[in-house]
């Protein structure tokens, strides 16, 4: 590593314009990078839901499908619009009731259901098909379009619409989220060092893995639009420690060596441990949530990882050469540290340990009773602000035909024809279910002679299938609806063992399902990884168990404190948060523990140790707390959809208590735990006096 180090500080122009230059495919890679704004497509493709999509869109393509609410407008009109929106490109089917008759016959002589479903006083609904799936980008465009006839009073709902309106909300607002982080970041960083130019300087130099970063995951194909908003603000966030390790370093170095060359050489290579040893449990964090069936989290987790990475290694390469060269600017404009070591916190927490284990013992059992109890939600249109078009329509969906969501109840077309009419009879009795739509109601006796039942046919009876439409009134992800779907299971699976059921609210209930196995799994891969890390650092049985503890802590009352205030969090603030303030918080109390076993190594007693831990490490530890909170709770607080303003408030606020555990709680658990420690970590310091 010397001589790298060395050669890094030797070649560093050369070096700092190849990764300028690098910048430049990054910039086009990141370009041709297709976001996924579609959050239920990363389900299992084994999940019952997904593979009835699949039939959806294969055999009947009807796997993307809206509704248009017209009110106030005559049937000639309609007729009128039907025919432009249907000359859209990406529009496959526009569906209305001039595909089943003339609309010269009077609606009155349709079938009742038919009507029922397609009127309501002055308005009328058009069902949309599209060509392709629900989050491809013809499919957005062809929405786009749509939706300008909201000036006529006509409101499009269904989920590609919400999907369309979350990917017009991310664009605008990701560069805000961006700009507030970094200056917030920079407001953090000149109250903690006390250079001018310094933050700025580290600015510059995390543009690079960012770059690099997004640039990179267009070989992954695709990422999620949470992906993107977060990646950014959490790879300043995460890795904004190695720029302070550098340049602390460097300068003292500089107080040591006759050349800044030198001073720079010997500062890569003592920081390079530092930096990599601390990355690495951020990674296993990241790299957790890739245990995820909901391959979102693999998405977050492989974009975020690599991000660390890349961090560490522009931190090691590219940093070095910014730092050199603006070295006199650095330390020409200096101000007055604001961040200073705590000064009364080390004599509070020595004298007042037992008392801060007692409280910590007290209030860890509630926090986990609230953690657990924190309300969730899963229907995506809650994380949508109100106004928004695909929300508006899909009020009036409900307001106008008492309708919230639609299942496809899709059946082999062995199942004979009486059996068919008695599950929709059946299906009809259940609660929730306002209308239900299928080809054997129309057949027989009863039918008007108008009525030309092959139109219908076309739509309800394809690829040896048959499909059922089930209007619902309850809203996807509730307990009603997810009770009406198991009925509508048992029903259907007496007549065909192999039936399914698509749409919005299957999809959701699988999500709950999957997400449900998923914060178990992910929890116990990331603390075993992050154990196993904390115990070869140390060569320790004991200090892993403590070191996680004390972030767990954090973690419970950070998750908990949402179940006091009666605030529902959204379904992946739960995976995600948990790994994430353990992967990256982890640092703080490794950073903590190992200064306290250099202090017993220069002979302090314990107490004097742990004090000295608190004093020293503070800056360093408060520093990179606030710059976490101040990138994440800024963008919390301007962000409009509720899960990425929820995601980023609990990231800044974990990030703070885990400040407060790490000075506080865990000086304490070390006082407590010193003997325990020693003997169970090779070559740990004994302590003064013991």
């Amino acid at each position: 590593m010397e001589k790298l180090s060395k050669f890094i500080v030797r070649y560093r122009k050369i070096i700092l314009i190849l990764s300028i230059v690098l910048l430049i495919p990054s910039v086009f890679g990141y370009l041709n990078t297709k976001v996924n704004y579609d959050i239920l497509s990363y389900l299992p493709a084994d999940s019952e839901s997904m593979q009835a999509q699949d039939i959806l869109n294969d055999d009947f393509n009807l796997s993307s499908v809206d509704m248009l609410v017209v009110n106030g407008m005559k049937d000639k009109d309609v007729l009128k619009l039907k025919k432009e929106i249907q000359d859209i490109k990406g529009v496959d089917k526009v569906i209305w009731r001039d595909d089943a008759t003339d609309i010269s016959v009077p609606k009155e002589a349709i079938p009742e259901n038919i009507q029922k479903m397609l009127y309501s006083g002055d308005a009328t609904m058009l069902i949309i098909t599209f060509k392709e799936p629900t989050a491809s980008d013809t499919t957005m465009n062809a929405i786009a379009q749509i939706k300008k006839y909201a000036q006529m009073d006509c409101y499009l709902a269904g989920f590609s619409a919400i999907t369309e309106d979350t990917k017009d909300l991310v664009n605008q607002e990701t560069p805000i989220y961006s700009l507030i982080a970094v200056l917030l970041c920079l407001v953090v960083l000149c109250l903690g060092l006390k250079s001018w130019v310094a933050p700025i300087v580290f600015l510059i130099g995390i543009m690079f893995p960012i770059v690099y970063n997004m640039g990179t995951n267009v070989f992954l194909g695709q990422i999620s639009y949470i992906t993107q908003a977060l990646a950014l603000i959490l790879q300043l966030a995460v890795t904004m420690d190695y720029s302070i390790f550098l340049l602390h370093r460097y300068q003292e170095e500089k107080t040591k060596t006759d050349t800044k060359e030198d001073a720079m050489s010997k500062a890569i290579h003592a920081t390079f441990v530092s930096i990599t040893s601390s990355s690495v449990t951020t990674i296993a964090g990241f790299l957790a949530l890739c245990a995820m069936q909901l391959t979102l989290g693999r998405d977050i987790g492989i974009v975020m990882a690599k991000g660390v990475i890349l961090g560490v290694v522009c931190t090691v390469l590219v940093l070095p050469s910014l730092l050199m060269a603006f070295d006199k600017s650095i330390e020409k404009y200096t101000h007055p540290v604001l961040i200073k070591p705590l000064k009364r916190t080390p004599k509070f927490v020595s004298k007042h340990y037992k008392a801060i284990l007692i409280a910590f013992v007290l209030l860890f059992i509630p926090a986990i009773y609230c953690q657990a109890n924190v309300g969730q939600y899963y229907d995506l249109t809650q994380t949508l602000p109100a106004e928004l078009p695909s929300v508006e329509g899909t009020s009036q969906l409900k307001e106008k035909f008492n309708m919230t969501t639609t299942h496809f109840v899709v059946l082999d077309d062995k199942v004979p024809t009486k059996d068919i009419q008695t599950i929709i009879d059946r299906i009809e009795n259940v609660k929730g279910v306002t209308n239900v739509l299928g080809y054997e109601k129309y057949i027989g006796p009863g039918v008007p002679s108008t009525f030309e039942p092959k139109a219908v046919q076309e739509i309800l009876h394809n690829g040896g299938k048959r499909l059922i439409v089930v209007n619902s009134d309850y809203r996807a992800a509730t307990d009603q609806e997810n009770a009406q779907l198991d009925e509508i299971d048992n029903i259907i699976h007496e007549y065909d063992k192999d039936a399914k059921i698509a749409g919005e609210g299957a999809l959701t209930r699988d999500l709950i399902q999957v997400t449900n196995i998923d914060f178990q799994m992910v929890n116990v891969v990331s603390i075993v990884a992050i154990l196993l890390i904390i115990a070869i650092t140390f060569k320790s049985f004991s200090l892993p168990f403590i070191l996680v503890l004390a972030i767990e802590f954090a973690i419970c009352v950070n998750m908990g404190i949402p179940f006091l205030t009666h605030t529902q969090l959204p379904f992946i603030a739960g995976i995600v948060i948990g790994t994430i303030q353990l992967g990256a918080c982890i640092d703080y109390a490794i950073l903590m523990t190992t200064r306290f076993k250099e202090e017993l190594q220069n002979g302090l007693g314990v107490k004097e140790a742990v004090a000295t831990s608190i004093r020293m490490t503070s800056p360093s530890i408060i520093t990179s707390g606030l710059s976490f909170f101040a990138a994440c709770s800024g963008v919390a607080m301007i962000a409009k959809m509720d899960m990425i303003a929820a995601l980023c408030q609990l990231l800044g606020r974990g990030a703070l208590i885990s400040v407060i555990v790490i000075l506080v709680v865990l000086p304490s658990m070390l006082i407590v735990s010193q003997k325990l420690i020693q003997k169970t970590t090779k070559n740990w310091p004994v302590a003064k006096g013991e």
